[in-house]
């Protein structure tokens, strides 16, 4: 949703939200475990490129979503929601 050009041209914007610790978690395990990376590694292109870019192109546009997802819990409204949304849509 970072480029306006594109953002224009969804129906619908979805944002899934997860806490930073979260998502550095999920990205160490997967890096260590599917792409052999160190872990000192991991953290370091986390915290030089991954986390600044993140809080420069990703947070930002939290503010054009049209639905904004948790991802901690399970939502079954939220995708209730979206279904609903997407059934409309293909009509």
């Amino acid at each position: 949703m970072y480029d306006t050009s594109i953002r224009n041209l969804s129906d619908i914007k979805i944002f899934v939200e997860s806490e930073a610790d979260i998502r550095f978690i999920r990205r160490l395990k997967r890096d260590i475990a599917t792409r052999g990376r160190e872990m000192n590694d991991v953290i370091m292109q986390y915290l030089l490129t991954v986390k600044p870019m993140y809080d420069e192109y990703v947070a930002p546009t939290k503010r054009f979503a049209d639905i904004i997802i948790p991802n901690d819990t399970k939502h079954d409204v939220a995708l209730e929601i979206l279904a609903a949304k997407i059934k409309d849509l293909i009509k």
